[in-house]
């Protein structure tokens, strides 16, 4: 049971009263500062006063703070209560609660302990409670009104408030039936809700601000709000862990404390100056990978949120001087004194980030969003220029200050770490990255374009394997405002002589074997460079090539090549010039097909004959192997090598002349036409693109030259060699195109065999034989068939032919697909049907094939009853579109234009809805019961004919049988795939049956 008054409040509320008798105006004065309080400086902010109350209250009782923050239902209605661990009540709190112009706080830095701040409770509640484990006090507006209605002048003024009193000055001791506090807790803050508060609202307002409480407020370690909670971890320097229900987030902060001077707090007002001590947090978010992650936009804390509006890149809580409404700095000596502390703590937050992140934290240039923010951006900003915290080059080197720092423009540790000895103050290369670039430029630190490297590095001695590490860094850099040749112009140049060249212009740059023959070789006018700091930045600032690959690009040697089988047959000899250009080539390296030109060097034959290179074959090739005898020779395609060339040269340096060893393939990024002297290419252009041009063209040369009968071994070898292989990777490019219609396999072109294992097409066409270890994809890549093939017309006039074939077995289900196939290929204009004859015979659903005069294509499902089976041609899936297209393309007509019949028994109409049995089945299938009637007979005739149903003029007909009935309803509901289980409902309308 809690003491009747254990803080004395009767004496408390004795001398309230008394000061309102002797002067009423006290009591006006009272009443309108709880209402500014309450509607100005403490709006939104009861959570924040409660929790500063907490943290002060847990400090004071040296134990990790903790405040839980909940809604309890009583027999009154919802309260809001708010319990918290650390020092309990005492008599200087209470004195305190009860007083709008003093706080009990006199030590340390205690910001809310039931200071002015506990009128934020205003906004919420007219009856707060303070319940303690030394007891506890009450407020009352009620319990004002009747205390001061016995006053004239007192109640006087209360009329003109319309009843609006003081809360918080009068205090009176809890009633005895109060709930203790919750274990664990030593305060607890009840607050009866206002009508129209919203509780919800105030918890998830809680919810939103939980984690920058738990910053704010050192020694606030848990949060609760109702059974979510929130905790903080301090980690090592200066990291803290906000642990919360959602998830968890991680700040980097930097606290420092002080005392202000007697000038600085002479300004302050006299509760104020009992409290000089300050104290300033900046925290920075972190990201998962322990980076900052910079606010854009926030509000100074102090150290709870205020107005002033920031715009630095971390969060700042200080104990700074407010406005009474705490939502404004109040100006003077103490808060300049404490911001000038906070931008020195920034500049040590900055420092202790790693080095790649400290650049982050930079203020950037921008409008200040206020005058503190002004005065802090200017402040850190100044400092941050004057300290030395930007990372060297070098490591070991000490931290340098912007002003004086020196950044390569473009991020790049190479050429950093080739200028570190030459160029003082380089900072960190990274530092060249575009996620630094504003903050250094905010700082003014200095880059090193092109131009100023050149200064740099003009008169200094390094060795030539530096100045080509040089080169190949500065040849990366990316294009600048001007030219690069013209900021590059000046670069030296070390020359093989040892003398060092002022500009790359003319500089002739040889390759290491002409280097090593010109070594020591003094030759007037020519400046040559070192080759071991030969680098294609030189040729880009105007020096000359000079290796076996730029001699080969020359000119003159290339109309050379080319004119020399013309000089060849007027008696010249080009053996030499076949000896030189196959020396630059073994030199050079050049690999097969990169120079497509040199195809044309006249080299002997095995007659001894000039040849075209890309026309002769090793002696040795698998390529012979496979090739037509008339293929080869002295009047044929390609002509056999001379054995003495092969054998001096390798076949790699013989293959870069074009001469061949196995198929080879034409690359050719950017076709214009067909001109690339493959057999048929002309038929394969017009096939893929019509008046389109391929965007590329890679094909293999000389498949026309291939015999007959060895089509199997060419084929292993075109899948065995990687380029041939991949050339046939695509079904629509000219290899695979001219492979699936001229390739032969016992006389049939590869397009009309099936995959051994494509079942479904036994019947219409049989299995490749005897190339079953040839990789699957390959063979449907040149055309074997895995599916029924309709690509252009001749592959749809072969598979009408087959359909119609009287000595092939083809099974009903093919026949089918095969019609649908052929009708979607010419109603999406696969093909022009109007280019296929149409076939003599056709399959008709007795799997016979019939001619086509004597046959209809079916289109109404019920005409099937009324036709013999060898005059219906069906296919699967049909449609209106479909048949109409397969009937123009059969060119025989549709059914439903042939049987014109009538049913000529007679029937009874009968409503859908009044069939019992079409009720239940509609019902267990989900659908409605059709509109309109059904005709039912006990026997359906048509023309002679019983038939299970029909329709006539729109009208249903069907047998009074399941299967009748079961039909024309699936028919009536647009769901003729399901009448098989329709027909089976009507025979047996249970669940069961919609089931199974």
């Amino acid at each position: 049971m809690l003491p009747d008054d254990p803080f004395g409040t009767a004496q408390l509320r004795d001398s309230v009263l008394t000061a309102w008798r002797d002067s009423p105006t006290r009591f006006r004065e009272d009443a309108n500062a709880e209402d500014d309080l309450r509607i100005g400086g403490y709006r939104d902010r009861l959570l924040v006063e409660l929790a500063q109350n907490a943290a002060d209250a847990a400090a004071a009782g040296r134990t990790p703070g903790a405040l839980w923050l909940r809604a309890v239902e009583t027999s009154d209605g919802t309260e809001l209560r708010t319990a918290n661990t650390g020092a309990p009540l005492d008599a200087e709190g209470v004195a305190a609660l009860a007083s709008l112009r003093a706080s009990a706080k006199r030590t340390g830095n205690q910001v809310g302990r039931f200071g002015v701040g506990f009128a934020a409770v205003l906004a919420v509640s007219e009856a707060p409670r303070v319940v303690s484990a030394t007891g506890g006090v009450r407020f009352s507006a009620e319990h004002t009104r009747q205390a001061v209605a016995g006053h004239d002048r007192l109640a006087t003024l209360l009329a003109q408030r319309e009843a609006e009193v003081p809360v918080l000055r009068l205090v009176w001791p809890l009633e005895q039936d109060e709930d203790p506090v919750p274990d664990g807790f030593t305060t607890d803050v009840r607050l009866p809700l206002r009508p129209g508060v919203d509780v919800a609202a105030l918890l998830a307002r809680a919810e939103d601000d939980a984690a920058d409480l738990l910053l704010a407020l050192p020694g606030l370690h848990t949060l609760r709000i109702g059974e979510r909670r929130w905790f903080r971890d301090d980690g090592p320097e200066g990291v803290v862990t906000v642990h919360g229900p959602d998830g968890v987030s991680t700040w980097l902060t930097r606290r420092a404390a002080g005392t202000l001077s007697d000038a600085e707090i002479g300004q302050l007002g006299v509760e104020a100056r009992t409290r000089p001590e300050w104290s300033v947090c900046w925290a920075v978010p972190l990201n998962t990978d322990g980076a900052p992650a910079p606010r854009a936009d926030d509000v100074l804390h102090a150290p709870t949120p205020t107005d002033e509006r920031l715009s630095l890149p971390a969060r700042l809580f200080a104990t700074l001087p407010v406005e009474p409404n705490r939502r404004r700095l109040l100006p003077g000596p103490a808060t300049d004194a404490v911001l000038a502390a906070a931008a020195v703590e920034y500049v040590a937050l900055l420092r202790g980030l790693p080095g790649r992140h400290r650049s982050a934290l930079v203020p950037l240039p921008g409008f200040p969003l206020s005058e503190v923010d002004e005065m802090l951006r200017d402040a850190v900003s100044g400092l941050l220029a004057r300290t030395a915290w930007l990372p060297p080059q070098r490591d070991g080197d000490d931290d340098l200050m912007p002003g004086a720092a020196v950044c390569v423009d473009e991020p790049s540790e190479e050429l950093a770490e080739l200028l570190v000895d030459i160029v003082p103050d380089l900072a960190a290369w990274w530092l060249a990255e575009s996620a630094h670039a504003k903050a250094l430029a905010a700082l003014g630190v200095r880059r090193l374009r092109p131009a100023d490297i050149v200064a740099a590095v003009s008169g200094v001695d390094r060795s030539p394997d530096w100045w080509a590490a040089l080169y190949g860094v500065l040849s990366k850099l990316p294009p600048t405002g001007t030219s690069l040749a013209e900021e590059l112009g000046g670069l030296p140049v070390p020359l093989i002589d040892g003398r060092t060249a002022i500009g790359p212009r003319d500089v002739l740059l040889p390759s290491p074997e002409l280097g090593e023959l010109m070594a020591g070789v003094d030759v007037d006018g020519l400046r040559i460079a070192h080759p071991a700091a030969a680098h294609p930045l030189l040729e880009r600032l105007g020096a000359r090539p000079a290796d076996p690959t730029d001699l080969l690009d020359a000119p003159a040697v290339r109309d050379a090549v080319d004119r020399s089988i013309a000089d060849a047959q007027a008696g010249l000899d080009t053996d030499e010039l076949a000896d030189a250009v196959l020396r630059l080539i073994a030199a050079a390296g050049i690999a097969p097909g990169e120079q497509p030109w040199l195809g044309a060097l006249a080299l002997r034959d095995i007659d001894g004959d000039p040849r075209r290179a890309d026309e002769l074959v090793l002696p040795d090739a698998p390529l012979l192997d496979v090739l037509a005898d008339d293929a080869v020779g002295a009047d044929a395609p390609l002509a056999v090598l001379s054995p003495a060339v092969a054998e001096e040269w390798s076949a790699d340096v013989l293959a870069a002349l074009g001469v061949l060893n196995s198929f080879t393939v034409i690359h050719d990024d950017a076709p214009t036409g067909p001109d690339h002297e493959l057999a048929d290419e002309a038929d394969w252009w017009t096939w893929v693109g019509g008046d389109i041009d391929p965007v590329v063209l890679v094909g293999i040369r000389d498949l026309d030259l291939v015999d007959p009968d060895e089509w199997p071994a060419a084929l292993r070898l075109l899948a065995g060699q990687p380029d041939t292989r991949r050339a046939l990777a695509d079904p629509k490019g000219y290899s695979a195109w001219w492979l699936a219609r001229f390739a032969l396999v016992d006389g049939v072109p590869l397009r009309e065999w099936r995959l051994p294992d494509a079942d479904d097409l036994a019947g219409l066409y049989d299995p490749l034989p005897g190339l079953e270890d040839l990789p699957v994809d390959l063979l449907v890549g040149v055309g074997v068939l895995d599916e029924l093939p309709v690509a252009d017309g001749e592959q749809a006039a072969d598979l009408l032919d087959r359909l119609g074939d009287p000595n092939r077995d083809v099974p009903p289900g093919l026949a089918f697909a095969a019609h649908a196939v052929l009708a979607r290929a010419a109603l999406t204009e696969v093909f022009d049907p109007a280019e296929v004859d149409p076939p003599d015979r056709v399959r008709t659903l007795s799997g016979a094939a019939v001619p086509a005069d004597a046959t209809v294509v079916v289109d109404r499902p019920w005409l099937v009853a009324a036709l013999a089976p060898d005059r219906v041609v069906a296919m699967r899936a049909p449609s209106a579109e479909l048949d109409g297209a397969l009937a123009d393309l059969l060119n025989v007509p549709l059914a439903s234009d042939v049987v014109t019949d009538v049913p000529g028994s007679t029937g009874e109409p009968v409503a859908w809805a009044g069939l019992g049995a079409v009720r239940l089945a509609c019902a267990l299938f989900g659908d409605a019961v059709p509109d309109g009637e059904v005709w039912v007979h006990d026997e359906l005739l048509v023309a002679g004919r019983r038939v299970a149903w029909w329709v006539a003029d729109d009208v249903v007909h069907a047998e009074d049988s399941p299967e009748g009935l079961g039909r024309a309803l699936a028919w009536a509901l647009y769901r003729w795939p399901d009448r098989w289980q329709l027909a089976a409902l009507l025979t047996d309308p249970t669940p069961a049956t919609a089931l199974w």
